[in-house]
C-alpha cells in the first residue's frame, strides 16, 4: 500500500512540477525579449544621438576642441541621397583623422564602426583598426577615409567629399 500510495503522489505532484518548469520558461523567454528589444531601442537612441552637421559655402566645419579627446565623433550629412554617417578622432599619433562610418566590404550591412581604446573595431566582422592608420590604409574592410584639414582651430571637410561617399549609405 506504501508503494501504492508513493506513486499516487507522484502522479498528482508531476503536474505541479511541469506547471513550474513551464513558468521558469516562459520566465527566461520574457527575459530575453526584453533584453533584446531594449537594446534595439538603445542603439536606435544612439543612432539618434549623432548630430547632423550642416555645411556652409560647401565646407563642413567643427570645433578642434570639442574632438579632440581621442574619442570617435560620429557625424551625420544630409544628402539627396539619404544621410552620410562618417567620425573624425584625434589618433594616438595626435593627428586629427575622419573616415566613413562604413567600408569597401561590410558597407551593405550598414553597421559601422565602434571605438576600442585607440582602435576602430568593424561592427559587422569585428576586425580591428589602429586609429593612427585611419586615411593612411584605404581599402578592405579599413574605414574608408575622408578627405579633412585644419584650418583656423577646426577640423574642415569638403562637402564634395562627403557626397563622393553617399554610396556607401544608399538603399
Amino acid at each position: 500500500m506504501d508503494k501504492n500510495r508513493q506513486s499516487k503522489k507522484e502522479e498528482f505532484s508531476a503536474p505541479e512540477k511541469k506547471g513550474s518548469q513551464i513558468k521558469v520558461l516562459l520566465a527566461v523567454v520574457v527575459l530575453v525579449a526584453v533584453g533584446l528589444i531594449g537594446g534595439y531601442v538603445l542603439t536606435l537612441q544612439g543612432m539618434d544621438s549623432i548630430p547632423t552637421v550642416n555645411s556652409v559655402d560647401g565646407e563642413i566645419r567643427l570645433d578642434l576642441k570639442q574632438v579632440s579627446d581621442g574619442q570617435a565623433h560620429y557625424f551625420r550629412y544630409a544628402t539627396d541621397q539619404g544621410l552620410v554617417t562618417f567620425f573624425v578622432i584625434k589618433s594616438v599619433d595626435g593627428v586629427m583623422r575622419a573616415a566613413f562610418d562604413a567600408c569597401d566590404v561590410c558597407y551593405r550591412e550598414k553597421k559601422g564602426y565602434r571605438q576600442e581604446g585607440s582602435q576602430m573595431v568593424c561592427n559587422n566582422c569585428d576586425m580591428k583598426f589602429r586609429s593612427d592608420l585611419i586615411n593612411v590604409v584605404k581599402g578592405g574592410c579599413n574605414p574608408a577615409p575622408l578627405s579633412r584639414r585644419i584650418e583656423a582651430g577646426q577640423l574642415v571637410i569638403n562637402q564634395q567629399d562627403v557626397l563622393r561617399g553617399a554610396w556607401y549609405f544608399g538603399s
